[in-house]
């Protein structure tokens, strides 16, 4: 389909999601579009970036409430389930849509009453959101006969399985059903971890809910940083690379992701910091750990690592107010051919990545130079989460995509401080979450491999604030030829 028919198609999907709105039933509005049409925009919205869909996609007052779900406003796979939602995908039989347009979706979904999930209008339920959606919560809690967020659940942790739920706050003793995409299963975690009152902490440690982050300035505008807060984040990322290479010393067959975990917290909190994934909107652990088809975002468990496993350990450290952000996928003992190829070229995507930082490159180049790389080697780039703006907030602008033809806006300016840190997998790039809201999985359970390094734009190039020590493992084969 041409871009000079864009704006017809988007007259199109506003009338659809008019009469969505009036007839409450997605297959009497369905019943006016063609499956083609449908297709054709399921195709259009994988070739368009995020700032293009929103103005072309129907249904304006749904998508951004769709969106605050998802890490990256990029996530193609998001925006399908927006036209998924408005057109009913072709009339599936059975499928309705109830939503109102100023109604929460999620509340109507979970069949919560109107009088708590009603709002004026889109700006007044976005500007509500943080608070509002722990109302999801409770009710999940609730349905399970488990008690309300940031209360301790009666169960010990030799009572069986703890599985953890959305966003970490409470445990099940069941599995939930679900459609494993490989063979890696959930086993069960240990209790948060404490962090001594003396340690200066973010303003989530407490209750899991960030205050400032979200409705900060610097979620838009790209911050430009003053010596002295460029000077604190060195000692943030110096500290994150000693924690990450105390992890990677412990990699081997038989040790359990929890006990990485409490190395990674041992050596955060010796140092003086605070492990910024703990509690962050509930995160249960002090670092992620992903093994195998893991993208990203693992929780560490009581899983213990097998020869020829893969496993990536992300670290992130706050210190004197600023937080440094790093990452490297391991090798467990003797790994197959295909998962070596898969993280060396992982680890050169990122290398070549930060060669091209410097002020006046456009943002976008960086996914350019990663897909290119990673598509010769026949993988394939993630799409749907994305490097991010660090410094006192732990996420902030810019979106750095890894993906080739994305929409990323802006130029790199010396000052500034952000990740980028490429998932590469060795199948499709498409991603599948866990019913524990956290960990991405490969849809077709294929490996994937992820480094990650947080970076100083200077007036001649780049400074890499996480850069490998001469006392770090020598755990990289290529790095030693």
């Amino acid at each position: 389909m041409s871009r000079g028919g864009l704006q017809q198609m988007a007259n199109r999907r506003d009338e659809i999601a008019t009469q969505l709105w009036n007839a409450h039933n997605c297959s009497e509005a369905a019943a006016t579009l063609s499956r083609n049409e449908a297709t054709a925009t399921l195709k259009l919205a994988e070739q368009l970036g995020d700032g293009e869909l929103c103005s072309f996609v129907a249904g304006k007052k749904l998508i951004s409430t769709v969106l605050l779900n998802f890490c990256c406003s990029a996530d193609i796979l998001a925006i399908a389930y927006v036209i998924d939602a408005l057109v009913g995908f072709c009339c599936i039989p059975g499928y309705s849509y109830t939503a109102l347009p100023d109604k929460c979706p999620k509340c109507v979904e979970l069949k919560l009453p109107r009088e708590g999930a009603a709002f004026c209008t889109q700006d007044c339920f976005k500007s509500s959101w943080s608070t509002h959606k722990s109302v999801h919560l409770k009710e999940k809690l609730s349905a399970l006969g488990l008690g309300a967020p940031g209360e301790q659940n009666s169960a010990s942790p030799n009572d069986g399985w703890l599985y953890c739920l959305k966003k970490g706050q409470a445990r099940t003793p069941k599995l939930p059903h679900f459609d494993w995409t490989g063979s890696l299963r959930p086993y069960p975690i240990s209790r948060r971890r404490a962090v001594p009152a003396d340690i200066d902490q973010p303003d989530w440690a407490i209750d899991g809910i960030p205050k400032i982050e979200p409705n900060s300035d610097l979620q838009h505008v790209v911050e430009i940083k003053t010596p002295e807060l460029i000077d604190r984040m060195r000692e943030a990322c110096q500290i994150a690379r000693e924690v990450l290479d105390a992890a990677a010393r412990v990699v081997r067959p038989g040790v359990t992701t929890d006990e990485i975990d409490d190395v990674v917290h041992e050596a955060t909190i010796a140092a003086g910091g605070y492990p910024s994934p703990l509690n962050y909107y509930f995160f249960p652990k002090s670092c992620c750990t992903s093994i195998n088809e893991v993208i990203c975002h693992g929780i560490p468990d009581a899983r213990k690592l097998e020869d020829g496993d893969i496993v990536n350990v992300d670290v992130t450290v706050y210190y004197k107010g600023v937080h440094g952000d790093l990452n490297e996928t391991f090798f467990v003992g003797n790994v197959d051919e295909a998962s070596r190829q898969l993280v060396q070229c992982t680890y050169e995507c990122l290398e070549k990545a930060i060669a091209i930082v410097k002020p006046g490159v456009r943002f976008r180049e960086i996914g350019e130079v990663i897909n290119r790389h990673a598509s010769m080697a026949g993988f394939s780039v993630v799409k749907s989460i994305c490097g991010h703006g660090i410094g006192e907030l732990f996420h902030c602008a810019p979106n750095i995509p890894h993906y080739a033809r994305n929409k990323a806006v802006g130029v790199m300016k010396a000052g500034q401080t952000y990740t980028i840190e490429p998932m590469i997998n060795a199948g499709v790039w498409r991603d599948r979450m866990w019913p524990d809201g956290w960990t991405a999985v490969t849809v077709d359970g294929k490996r994937s491999a992820q480094f990650e390094h947080t970076l100083l734009v200077t007036e001649t190039g780049v400074e890499v604030l996480t850069a490998r020590l001469p006392s770090s493992p020598d755990v990289f084969p290529w790095l030693s030829s």
